[in-house]
């Protein structure tokens, strides 16, 4: 007696974008969950952390993790270092995380916030590098011990008696 599962259909692709999301679903999703579907955050536990944190905003009020989104939505988000925060119009709705191409399908970036951030990697590109200008580098162990030497038995104005600096 062979135990063969019966073949698995193909998924059939979306006829519209109310497809993106999982039968019985509403027209809104929590944050986290499509922030971490849209691919801005590796994890849904690191979106949660910046939603509560205060870096992302919907509609222009702070949000909390289980705030639903909505289609037309507009998300302001900070990133990493990035100082200039990005602005997104939700464009579709994913309960799942797919591919990077599918995930881009999912909000639109807008016009001033491309410009911004093309601003603000051109004004980056412009300044020197903070670790170019260190010449010498970390010392070396041998380095560290003889600085220690040195400042063993170093002396200084203020050490001896303790009346260094008065006059009698």
């Amino acid at each position: 007696m062979s135990r063969r599962s019966p073949t698995p259909t193909p998924p059939t692709p979306p006829d519209d974008d109310d497809d993106l999301l999982p039968a019985g679903s509403h027209s809104s999703l929590r944050l986290d969950k499509w922030l971490w579907a849209a691919r801005f955050y590796k994890t849904r536990s690191l979106a949660a952390d910046e939603v509560g944190r205060g870096r992302v905003m919907v509609n222009g009020q702070l949000a909390k993790p289980a705030r639903e989104v909505r289609r037309g939505d507009r998300l302001s988000l900070r990133q990493g270092n990035a100082p200039v925060p990005r602005e997104v119009v939700v464009q579709g709705l994913s309960a799942t995380r797919g591919p990077a191409p599918v995930a881009r399908l999912l909000y639109e970036e807008t016009p001033e916030s491309l410009a911004a951030q093309a601003q603000w990697a051109a004004e980056r590109r412009l300044h020197t590098e903070p670790a170019l200008s260190i010449e010498q580098g970390r010392p070396t162990k041998a380095a560290r011990r003889q600085l220690a030497d040195w400042q063993r038995w170093s002396v200084s104005l203020d050490d001896g008696d303790g009346n260094a600096g008065e006059d009698d």
